[in-house]
């Protein structure tokens, strides 16, 4: 499976900004997909995670409300909805696969995108 990250970009505070992830491969829509930020000079963390049928979905504490992950399995694509953007939301995000049950740890994703950076100015 190979992904690609796209969507990012510059945008003010209190913006919005759709980030998509796209998949090559016949299994896409076995797998759990996720999202993950890295901020400058931190380490890479979870965002989002939404199963393979789109039945569930699980946020990190600082984004629920905020963002919204879905999936289109026809398209064999991934959204991160982001809205009421935030300074501190500058990151490079990064989409994943993997097959643990909406799970929040890097190491449990096979396949990484290779990022999209997105900056928010105050």
């Amino acid at each position: 499976v190979q992904l690609q990250a796209s969507g990012g970009g510059l945008v003010q505070a209190g913006g919005s900004l759709r980030l998509s992830c796209a998949a090559s491969g016949r299994t896409f829509s076995t797998l759990y997909m996720g999202w993950f930020s890295q901020a400058p000079g931190k380490e890479r963390e979870f965002v989002a995670v939404i199963s393979p049928r789109a039945w569930s979905t699980r946020y990190a504490d600082s984004v629920q409300g905020r963002f919204t992950i879905s999936r289109d399995n026809s398209k064999n694509a991934m959204y991160l909805q982001i809205n009421s953007l935030k300074p501190e939301d500058t990151a490079v995000y990064f989409c994943a696969a993997g097959r643990k049950y909406l799970s929040s740890t890097i190491g449990d994703y096979d396949y990484w995108g290779q990022g999209t950076l997105v900056t928010v100015s105050s």
